[in-house]
């Protein structure tokens, strides 16, 4: 056998370093650490404070389902919606005041689209939009901030200055109603399901927000 010369041992060295190389890169990765699990802030309901959650709760929290309570508000929150729309529909004969009916404008915009919101859950969850076994009627006194067929008839009735004043009293009035049924909601244990919850503290917020802007114009005009 003929000894290897200088240069061959060279390429020999090579490739044997070239394949300690490889076998390097092809070695079984090192197990990855699990990353930390992010912190879960369960929502409190309105008026209370948020709490996080601990791994253990986190890991045992399912996707909550609607129950009854959330069948409820939804068609109580139709009939209220309804009523509202009513109401705006006074405004452009009885008023000409730009800011009630760009008010009454956005309220009747608002509220129309969630009312179809309303309806689209009952129906994708196979629930009547109205109760079936319902044997009376919406009143003042079953529902909050729903006004009496003698307010809507003297809102109907009114014009001008009057009206506007009575227009954002009892809309003020319709408003705080609704937030009141969210915070009812949330009491009688409904309003875990996300797509509820979300809607009702959308409710909260945004009649909130419109309950501040009536009683500034409210204001200025007794003033």
């Amino acid at each position: 056998m003929s000894t290897p010369t200088p240069t061959r041992l060279v390429l020999l060295g090579a490739a044997a370093l070239l394949m300690v190389g490889l076998s390097a890169c092809t070695a079984e990765p090192d197990e990855v650490a699990p990353l930390p699990t992010s912190p879960v802030v369960q929502l409190g309901a309105p008026g209370e404070p948020n709490r996080t959650l601990s791994p253990e709760e986190a890991a045992e929290l399912d996707s909550p389902t609607y129950v009854e309570q959330d069948v409820l508000f939804v068609r109580d929150m139709l009939h209220h919606h309804s009523q509202a729309i009513e109401m705006t529909g006074y405004v452009d004969e009885r008023t000409t005041d730009d800011d009630i009916r760009l008010l009454a404008e956005r309220m009747a915009v608002s509220q129309t689209d969630e009312i179809t919101q309303l309806e689209t859950w009952l129906q994708t969850r196979g629930e009547p939009v109205r109760d079936p076994d319902e044997s009376h009627a919406h009143t003042s006194e079953s529902m909050p901030g729903l006004l009496t067929e003698a307010e809507l008839a003297e809102l109907e009735g009114a014009e001008g200055e009057e009206f506007d004043r009575l227009f954002l009293t009892y809309m003020i009035k319709h408003h705080e109603g609704a937030i009141q049924m969210v915070t009812d909601l949330y009491a009688e244990g409904g309003g875990q399901e996300s797509d509820i919850d979300v809607f009702a503290r959308h409710v909260e917020a945004d009649q909130g927000i419109e309950i501040a802007r009536m009683e500034e114009l409210l204001a200025q005009r007794e003033g």
